[in-house]
């Protein structure tokens, strides 16, 4: 009989679930699962009562989790124990955000796997493992290329003055903010990285005017200068994207790699759908 088997694709704030079983595979949305913010009596109750009421039958067999706060192992052991406590008898693997996106966008090939989301990161994946790995230094020190990194260029732009009078009358309808609310919320108030990166909407729906090209450009430029070029595999194995913003900017993308005389290969907007295909 075919093994049946759940992926997770979990965030702080929202985590994407994919049944595979003898019919198509079946995906829903539960609220994230963060080690950070959750113990594991409130892990558990998030997975009865938004996941295993979802399954139904079969029983599942081997549930593939990749999350969050993966790569500490304390968080590691209490995500299992809380799995472990649901699905009993499943063979259970917990991995991070990082082999998500290596495995989806490269199944089993070798690559360079990116992701620019609210955050950034990118690494080398040689077919079976992360080889190599860009330094996760955060929202504050690094995130080039992601939402939160071009959000906060929106917000010099407007701050400084530099947008001109059509930008800046299209953000104040938009935004209904003042400087002194974007200076509190983003030094004042916690999760200031999402606040940030809520920003970078504003780049979406006004392509085309030359300043806010420019922040494209710049700021996915930077991920590339910062981060590819020091990668030596970036010249022979294609670089796939995965995430919002890397989705979003696709034309941009392309350009860089032209520029750098690297291979685009795929830019997915999330994960699952690689996900899948891998695991299958």
């Amino acid at each position: 009989m075919p093994s049946t088997k759940l992926i997770a694709d979990s965030g702080a704030t929202k985590a994407e679930w994919t049944l595979i079983s003898n019919d198509k595979p079946r995906t829903f949305i539960t609220q994230g699962i963060s080690p950070y913010f959750l113990d594991t009596k409130q892990i558990i109750e998030v997975l009865v009562k938004e996941v295993k009421t979802k399954l139904k039958k079969p029983e599942v067999n081997e549930v593939y989790y990749y999350g969050t706060g993966m790569r500490n192992h304390d968080n590691v052991s209490m995500m299992k124990k809380s799995l472990q406590q649901v699905f009993k008898g499943a063979v259970i693997e917990i991995n991070d955000d990082m082999l998500a996106a290596a495995r989806a966008l490269n199944g089993k090939e070798k690559g360079l796997a990116c992701n620019l989301g609210t955050g950034s990161f990118c690494c080398y994946y040689n077919g079976k493992r992360i080889a190599k790995q860009s330094p996760g230094i955060g929202y504050i020190l690094g995130d080039e290329g992601s939402g939160a990194y071009l959000g906060k260029k929106v917000l010099q732009y407007y701050l400084y003055k530099t947008f001109d009078e059509e930008l800046r009358n299209k953000f104040d309808i938009k935004y209904d903010t003042t400087p002194v609310g974007i200076l509190e919320n983003v030094y004042r108030k916690s999760l200031a990285n999402r606040y940030l990166a809520s920003f970078s909407l504003f780049l979406v729906e006004n392509r085309g005017h030359y300043m806010i090209e420019n922040i494209i450009e710049d700021g996915l430029n930077d991920f590339f200068f910062a981060h590819l070029t020091k990668y030596r595999e970036a010249g022979k194995l294609p670089v796939s994207f995965v995430g919002s913003v890397a989705f979003g900017f696709k034309d941009v993308l392309q350009q860089l790699c032209n520029h750098y005389e690297f291979q685009l290969g795929k830019v997915m907007k999330n994960p699952m759908q690689g996900l899948v295909a891998f695991h299958r």
